[in-house]
């Protein structure tokens, strides 16, 4: 839970005098530090122009609604805009934190458009629902009956985590499976805790688990327990797996000692700041204290293992990207992030192999923009005779993610895949190609945000309580 600003001023007999001045001189400073943040909030948030076509809102994927809770923001009205933020989103102080609001509410913000600088949601939303984390107001989850119907989730990330949060408070009795020992998914192990405070996501776990649901974790399906039984003991079946096959490197020597998957490196990061004994952390294997280090790749995950290197001590931090900084998919603010904290960024260069074992120095390729792909972005093509080598002690590789072979690994042929080995699931109702079963998140979009996971997780959600309540199993059957 997020730390709490508002001390409560009490007092004992015991109290010395000198004891019973600090305390209030400490009672003071917190009281002046939130009058001043809740000044600063309703300062911005009254910023918001309020305009007859919300572009904010329109841009993102859960179509929240930003006008109304900047408007309370701003006559300080906090808790009212907590419940209408939240109203909308499962997770709001997890947003606040980590979605890209530069891509979408905030860069399309109309101020930000007429060139005055845009209004800052993303921190207003974190701040809101930080300070109702503090004073209490996010409320335990109760339903109003309790169903007999149950549903298990595969997947214990944001997506399914939505779905639980929406499918709990109708009364539906939820079980997560997840192959982790933590809930979380990419919150918990795969964004960094400078981004995303693990206190904050384990705050929603704990709310989950004490609103009814059960988690079944270092639970590995296919092997642990099969697909076939999960579908036996519940009422319908919801797949958010996420995607988590990395893209491998197939230049020569790229299987040396020192060349390790971007997933590996944050999650033994994310370990450690639990407490946990990681073995390749401390041998080094995962570690880039006072290494060279090179990343590959352009993404929101590159920046996070960049950023990360930087804190863990690297003597040098390097990113490698075959583009340029225009036509990266990352965010540009966590690339002028990582540009501040010390990180080089090698634009239009791309590795061409790798030297000793463990690696020593990596032979790069200097590219160009040639001809647009398929997509319309710019192809990188070889510039002749642009090689170089690079010296690193660790590379990481973020390539990017794929979806795992999910019928081979569960043995449910049935469930139909697309060409990409994404599952095949309506748009809108999340349904998949076997009865009562649903998919969201990552494994239907491929790799993508946090927040078009909760999107889909609260409308799987909604669409399996109504298929519980008879609406979908009539055409089902």
């Amino acid at each position: 839970m997020a730390q709490q600003r508002m001390l409560k001023f009490v007092t004992t007999a015991k109290e010395t005098p000198e004891k019973r001045d600090a305390t209030a001189r400490t009672h003071d400073f917190d009281e002046i530090y939130a009058e001043f943040a809740d000044a600063k909030a309703a300062e911005q948030a009254s910023r918001c122009s309020q305009c007859g076509v919300p572009y904010c809102h329109s841009h993102c994927p859960l179509n929240n609604n930003i006008p109304d809770w900047l408007r309370l923001t701003a006559e300080g009205r906090l808790e009212e805009a907590y419940q209408v933020s939240q109203s909308t989103n499962s997770f709001p102080e997890i947003c606040g934190r980590i979605c890209p609001q530069d891509r979408l509410c905030e860069g399309n913000c109309v101020i930000e458009n007429s060139g005055h600088g845009t209004v800052t949601i993303g921190a207003i939303e974190k701040y809101i629902t930080d300070t109702a984390w503090e004073r209490g107001w996010v409320k335990a989850i109760a339903p109003a009956i309790e169903r007999p119907e149950s549903v298990g989730i595969i997947g214990a990330g944001p997506g399914g985590l939505a779905a639980a949060d929406v499918l709990r408070r109708a009364g539906v009795q939820v079980t997560v499976y997840d192959r982790n020992d933590r809930a979380g998914g990419l919150l918990t192990y795969g964004i960094p805790g400078f981004k995303l405070e693990k206190e904050v996501v384990m705050s929603r776990v704990q709310q989950l688990e004490q609103g009814g649901v059960d988690f079944v974790l270092n639970c590995n399906v296919g092997t642990d327990i099969s697909f076939d039984a999960i579908r036996g003991k519940h009422d319908a079946v919801l797949i958010a797996t996420g995607v988590y096959k990395t893209r491998a490197l197939t230049d020569p020597g790229a299987d040396a000692k020192g060349i390790v998957r971007a997933i590996d490196y944050l999650t033994a990061s994310n370990k450690k700041s639990f407490g946990d004994d990681v073995a390749e952390f401390d041998d080094g294997t995962l570690n880039a204290t006072g290494k060279r280090v090179l990343v590959i790749g352009g993404g929101d995950t590159a920046m996070d293992c960049v950023r990360t290197a930087i804190r863990q001590g690297a003597t040098s931090v390097k990113c490698l990207y075959r583009r340029d900084r225009a036509n990266m998919p990352g965010s540009q603010r966590e690339v002028t992030n990582a540009e501040e904290e010390g990180a080089e960024f090698v634009w239009l260069s791309a590795p061409k192999a790798f030297s000793g074992n463990p690696v020593d120095s990596v032979t790069v390729q200097r590219m160009r923009l040639g001809a647009p792909d398929a997509s319309g972005r710019q192809s990188p093509e070889p510039i002749e005779g642009g090689i170089y080598e690079e010296p690193a002690d660790l590379v990481i590789t973020a390539l990017g993610f794929e979806p795992e072979d999910l019928p081979a690994m569960w043995n449910v042929s049935a469930l139909e895949t697309t060409r990409w080995g994404t599952v095949k699931a309506s748009f809108g109702t999340h349904v998949t190609s076997l009865p009562g079963v649903y998919a969201v998140g990552d494994i239907v979009r491929g790799a993508s945000l946090v927040v078009w996971a909760i999107r889909d997780g609260r409308e799987a959600g909604a669409e399996i309580v109504k298929y519980l309540d008879g609406a979908g199993r009539v055409a089902a059957e």
